[in-house]
């Protein structure tokens, strides 16, 4: 296992992630059917938003919970999807990394899920 210290780190994980993703029964609809994620503009936009997160590089410009409400209220993101969301990140990060960035990256994650569940479900009683 390695360490996640570099921006290659960020866009291995990054990719090793969608892959997962992209398949997954409970949340892989809404990237390839309701979005349909051109990956050549999103990818590049998480390896920012996660260089941003994890090393304060601040070469994220956007605001992520802005882009989630469009979907939301085509299909409701509910606190499934979130989760499943966190535990195919983590799962990610444990087969390919290990250490303090790692373990920031699990947290962060965690916050991220919890902030933007809990923000579209209060957006579906609005």
């Amino acid at each position: 296992m390695k360490k996640l210290e570099s921006r290659e780190d960020i866009e291995l994980l990054v990719n090793a992630f969608y892959a997962k993703v992209i398949d997954d029964e409970t949340i892989g609809l809404f990237f390839k059917d309701i979005v349909k994620v051109d990956w050549d503009l999103h990818l590049p936009k998480m390896y920012s938003f996660w260089e941003t997160i994890l090393f304060g590089q601040m070469s994220y410009k956007g605001n992520p919970m802005s882009m989630h409400f469009p979907v939301n209220k085509i299909k409701a993101m509910e606190k499934h999807h979130f989760e499943r969301w966190l535990q195919l990140w983590k799962l990610t990060i444990e087969e390919n990394f290990t250490g303090e960035n790692a373990s920031m990256a699990i947290t962060k994650s965690e916050n991220i899920a919890n902030l933007m569940s809990y923000k579209m479900e209060m957006a579906r009683k609005q």
